[in-house]
């Protein structure tokens, strides 16, 4: 009994754990190169007033340990006006900030523009009602749509 359980505990996980990834994730195509589309993401930013607090190249950094990886690039960006808010609801939103943006190419060469959504974000820390979310899904939506040139 305690083995049938045990499978059972196991399957659920694994594929709990599988389809979890990927939940929150908006994805927007890019019609233009990694670098290009971050590029303009980060311009953006920064003209609407947001802190830019890293850009991670994480192909350069396979690179640097002998490994290949299609153009990826990371954007970690914020404002306290912005994130404040959300963590006054709940403190544990603080890691999921400041806000991130992953501008990769698939294998077939799509470029792609992902973020978590903020009401994702609300949910994983029980805050859905959180006043925030709405202005925080229009602002990144925006930021991103103009990042691609949409």
């Amino acid at each position: 009994m305690k083995l049938l359980g045990f499978l059972t505990a196991l399957v659920f996980f694994s594929t709990a754990s599988a389809a979890f990834p990927a939940d929150g994730l908006i994805k927007i195509k890019s019609a233009d190169s990694v670098r290009e589309t971050m590029n303009r993401l980060e311009e953006i930013v920064k003209q609407r007033g947001l802190a830019v607090f890293a850009r991670i190249d994480h192909a350069a950094g396979a690179s640097k340990v002998g490994k290949s990886l299609r153009p990826t690039e990371l954007l970690i960006f914020g404002n306290p006006k912005g994130g404040t808010p959300l963590m006054v609801c709940a403190q544990t939103t603080g890691i999921d900030l400041p806000l991130k943006a992953l501008v990769w190419e698939d294998a077939s060469r799509q470029v792609w523009l992902g973020y978590n959504d903020p009401a994702y974000l609300a949910r994983r820390h029980g805050v859905e009602d959180c006043p925030v979310v709405e202005n925080l899904r229009k602002a990144l939506s925006g930021i991103a749509e103009a990042a691609v040139g949409h």
